[in-house]
């Protein structure tokens, strides 16, 4: 009895234990359940490259699209963290021209959770057919949803297979030289309409000979497309095009060529060059201006210009010059210019203006502000400002509306001056202004000072054409050509002023080649340019002018050719100077603890002014080779000066210096002022000395040490 109830309690035991086993490990098969991987998202499928979309925006792809999807296995699944492994199942599908339902499946290859899977679709699927398609993830125990159902949707495809019809083009403005040979031209919009008889075409992609280049998009697939297109330089021209349609496929080529011709004359100009005591402007185009008694005909004009005078303009009421008509109709793109010099810089003053109801349609001119002054370019509300007027220096203004952009500019001295703005100029008829502005109650902003050659366009001024207008010819002031000297001078190659010698400076010229053939004959050494050049010895040796060449406090070009005898001086050595009263205007130095050519200009005349190196390039052949080519340029039009170093191409350093000061001081090459007294002495040879009043360009410094006069043309 006992013995039984022992073996039934032990029974009953293990019995308890299994049920209580079987309890946990139930409860622990239910924990390890799995889960089904997470229905595909919308966001995260793509044909080819394109966002999963259907209906109206269902993507046209131009070859059979590559479908693509990320997938994601159960949060549940990944506790411990781990990417459980998935297949991508995708379905895509369509109707056939018969009528019948085409399905095809794909498999993809298992990858770890979400990562991006991927179907090429076979190349047997319809071109020009819709074909949907959705995806679903596996994780080999369970799928997802499919991406289409619930809150998901079916993404869908066309394949085009063909590329579109090229675009015909046409212009009303610059038709074919087929049609007419030379067409108006620089300045002159054009507008060009591409249209391809495809009705799938969505953008076009063109391009101008030499730019601009772009592309522009249709209001709608199929519709014609029109884009506007301003010349900027005489001669034949081409636009070619491409068009593109919705699936990305490209048209052939269009071209349509047409010539432009040069930019057409101002319809108005007044040289204002007339005798003295005219008492009107004759017109080269347009009317004639009366002038009012304040008005002195006769005045001198700026230097460099094709103008040979100007008016004076005394800014009372009788200081004016009208035609008493419009000049231009201002509604319409329009430029007009003119060569100016204040008298006074403290108060509003109208260079050009055209009346309007009770105020000018538009002005160019000056603008006082507790700033201080700048030219100023306004129509209606619009104002563009920049630059910095000087009393008695001359500026070339321009002031442009561009009908066609809506934007007013306004440029100074041939460079774009303020932040172009834009602007709606009120209907006028009125009469075109010289020197004051229409106000409410009667004219005023009258101009004190000097105006010549105002101009008045029909059409926008380009670039090139605003520089040239405002262009100020250099003149040659000194060529020394360093060959010869007597009676220790050296003669200015034109028969101007010679540079006298000072001690411890000479001409060298190369002996004659006695090496013949011989090997072991060290060959002379030759000139830097032409049959000789200066030799400096670098303690007592300079060479001067008998004043300053340059006016340092207006535009200047000065250049030379130098080569240092050190490789590695003890100290700074000036190449060319030109001093004031306490120091040096300009100083052009090598400054051997940088490797650097600097130009260095005190800010002011004063004992003990501070030197200021306003442009420093690297670079010296330390006595070996053909030395260097330096140029110096102030622009005094845009208050810059420049450094180059071998020509334009090679090396040049640029630094504002809006304070440019006049010096008195002789021209000096091979040292620079020192205290009371000299000091920076060159050790080395210099060659071409050529200085100009104004400001050459870019294009002009290659010519410069080449031994002769540069173009300037």
């Amino acid at each position: 009895m006992s013995g039984r109830s022992g073996r039934r309690r032990r029974m009953a035991m293990v019995g308890s234990c299994a049920a209580a086993l079987l309890a946990t490990t139930a409860g622990t098969a239910h924990a390890v359940d799995n889960h089904p991987p997470k229905q595909p998202l919308v966001q995260d499928l793509q044909s080819q490259s394109e966002a999963c979309a259907t209906g109206e925006d269902t993507p046209y792809v131009s070859q059979p699209p590559r479908l693509s999807a990320v997938l994601y296995d159960a949060d549940e699944d990944n506790q411990p963290p781990q990417a459980g492994p998935l297949n991508g199942e995708f379905e895509a599908w369509w109707t056939d021209p018969a009528g019948a339902e085409q399905r095809r499946t794909f498999t993809t290859i298992t990858l770890s959770s979400g990562s991006r899977y991927y179907w090429m679709m076979p190349n047997d699927i319809p071109a020009n057919t819709i074909v949907s398609w959705h995806v679903r993830a596996n994780d080999g125990k369970a799928t997802s949803a499919w991406s289409d159902e619930g809150d998901g949707s079916v993404c869908s495809f066309v394949y085009d297979d063909a590329n579109p019809e090229k675009a015909v083009i046409s212009s009303p403005e610059y038709p074919n030289p087929e049609q007419v040979f030379w067409v108006d031209g620089v300045g002159v919009y054009g507008h060009f309409t591409m249209d391809s008889p495809s009705d799938d075409v969505v953008s076009y992609t063109y391009g101008f000979l030499g730019g601009p280049y772009g592309t522009v998009s249709a209001e709608r697939p199929g519709a014609a497309v029109t884009i506007p297109y301003l010349p900027l330089t005489s001669g034949p021209n081409s636009l070619t095009v491409y068009a593109i349609d919705r699936s990305g496929r490209s048209s052939a080529q269009s071209r349509y060529d047409f010539n432009v011709k040069s930019g057409r004359a101002p319809v108005a100009r007044w040289k204002l060059d007339d005798p003295a005591g005219s008492r009107s402007a004759s017109a080269e185009a347009g009317t004639a201006a009366r002038a009012g008694t304040g008005v002195t005909f006769g005045g001198p004009a700026p230097a460099g210009t094709g103008s040979t005078a100007t008016v004076s303009l005394d800014g009372s009421g009788h200081g004016f010059l009208t035609p008493d008509v419009p000049a231009t109709d201002i509604g319409k793109t329009f430029a007009v210019s003119a060569w100016v010099r204040p008298a006074e810089t403290g108060r509003n003053m109208t260079v050009a203006s055209q009346d309007a109801d009770g105020e000018p349609g538009f002005s160019l001119g000056l603008r006082s502000q507790d700033s201080g002054p700048v030219w100023s370019f306004a129509i209606a509300g619009a104002r563009v400002s920049g630059g910095a007027p000087e009393t008695g220096e001359w500026a070339h203004l321009l002031g442009l509306y561009d009908a066609e952009t809506g934007r007013a500019q306004l440029y100074v001295n041939g460079h774009a001056s303020g932040t172009a703005v834009q602007a709606a100029p009120a209907a006028t008829a009125g009469a075109f202004q010289i020197g004051r502005a229409r106000g409410a109650t009667g004219y005023r902003d009258r101009w004190h000072g000097d105006i010549g050659d105002v101009q008045v366009h029909d059409r926008v001024v380009v670039p090139d054409e605003v520089t040239e207008l405002a262009r100020r010819q250099p003149k040659l002031l000194g060529h020394w050509s360093l060959e010869a000297a007597a009676d220790g001078m050296s003669p200015e190659q034109s028969g101007g002023a010679p540079l006298r010698l000072g001690t411890g400076a000479s001409i060298y010229r190369a002996p004659e080649d006695t090496c013949g053939f011989d090997p072991d004959c060290i060959p002379v050494t030759p000139p830097l340019v032409g049959d000789g050049h200066l030799h400096l010895d670098g303690e007592t040796g300079y060479a001067t002018a008998d004043g300053p060449v340059v006016d340092t406090g207006d535009s200047f070009t000065i250049g030379v050719v130098v080569r240092l005898t050190d490789a590695e001086p003890a100290h700074p050595m000036t190449v060319l100077s030109q001093a004031g009263e306490h120091t040096d205007a300009f100083k052009l130095r090598y400054q051997p603890s940088t490797y650097a050519w600097q130009l260095v200009m005190p800010e002011k005349d004063e004992a003990g002014a501070p030197e200021k190196v306003v442009a420093q390039i690297t670079g010296a052949d330390g006595g070996e080779g053909q030395g260097h080519h330096l140029v110096v340029i102030y622009d005094d039009g845009t208050d810059t000066i420049k450094l180059y170093l071998d020509g334009y191409t090679n090396a040049k350093a640029t630094a504002s210096l809006p304070n440019g000061w006049r010096s008195t001081g002789a021209l000096q090459i091979g040292r620079a002022k020192a205290g009371d007294g000299w000091g920076e002495y060159l050790h080395g040879d210099v060659d071409e000395v050529q200085a100009y009043s104004g400001a050459l360009r870019d294009r002009d410094v290659i010519g410069l040490g080449m031994g002769t006069d540069p173009c300037l043309c």
